[in-house]
């Protein structure tokens, strides 16, 4: 398990005098060495950093990731809010996969909540997918559906806050959305979101299909590409040891945070710094 920090290593070098010949010529390795390896930190620290794709969940839209994106944009890297259409796995993968097919160079890719379900199937095969980040999310394996791992866990106090409502297709099938009753959402949601801030979210969710929910995953890119994951504590939609166990079992590097399931929103300075630390270590 990781804890955030400053982000940044600082690198400390001491220099002794040398008397004679061979302590003088080690010495002067030492610091030739010191050198070398600080020019090479610091080209890295110019090297065109990877696009980040964030990928939001359900009930949430592209703007939940706001803060988030202007802590990554202020540290240099290029990042991409995609639009999830929240109608199941397999097809919002796809949609998710052209995204990143279309970036030229390293992608991190990040899924929120239900997002992870989605970043999991779509970074399979995927070779400029260099790490995955979870943030409250699913990590399902394949032949497990979010509803699933959900009840696998108490806790989950989110289908008394549902707003089922049903839909027909053009085809003529038909469907339900699940939405948060308005009212409900700041504390199921947003506990530690602003009022106002909570208020709006709520107004402007996007709602899921139930059966994306009930889709079971069908490839698991966490069991192939490393894995940071942010575990909320105080997670009202996916128990908190759902979670845990999830990231565990995925051996992600593990951050806690005593958060509601809107992390990203109430505290984007720690997601993106999760986030810049799985960048810097797939480097």
């Amino acid at each position: 398990m990781f804890d955030i920090g400053n982000g940044r290593n600082r690198w400390f070098v001491a220099a002794g005098t040398a008397a004679v010949g061979t302590a003088t010529a080690a010495a002067l390795f030492a610091v030739t060495g010191s050198a070398n390896a600080a020019s090479s930190a610091a080209s890295a620290d110019h090297a065109p950093k990877p696009t980040v794709i964030l990928e939001h969940g359900a009930f949430a839209d592209a703007s939940s990731w706001d803060g988030v994106i202007t802590d990554l944009r202020h540290d240099g890297y290029p990042v991409i809010a995609a639009a999830n259409p929240l109608r199941g796995p397999a097809s919002d993968a796809a949609s998710l996969r052209s995204v990143i097919e279309h970036v030229k160079g390293p992608v991190i890719l990040v899924g929120h909540s239900y997002g992870g379900s989605v970043i999991s199937e779509a970074a399979a095969g995927e070779s400029n997918v260099k790490a995955l980040v979870y943030v409250a999310a699913f990590l399902p394996a394949p032949g497990e559906s979010a509803l699933q791992l959900t009840n696998q866990y108490p806790g989950s106090t989110l289908p008394a806050t549902l707003d089922p409502v049903p839909f027909t297709n053009i085809d003529g099938s038909t469907g339900t959305d699940l939405y948060i009753q308005q009212d409900k959402f700041p504390h199921q949601f947003a506990a530690d979101v602003p009022a106002d801030q909570a208020a709006l979210m709520a107004e402007t969710q996007r709602p899921i299909a139930q059966a994306a929910l009930e889709e079971k995953a069908t490839i698991a890119a966490w069991q192939t590409i490393p894995s940071w994951d942010v575990v909320t504590t105080q997670d009202l939609n996916i128990p908190p040891a759902a979670q845990e166990f999830m990231a565990q079992r995925a051996h992600a590097h593990i951050t806690k945070i005593a958060a509601s399931h809107s992390v990203a929103v109430s505290h984007p300075g720690l997601v993106a710094s999760v986030i810049e630390r799985a960048a810097h270590a797939t480097r």
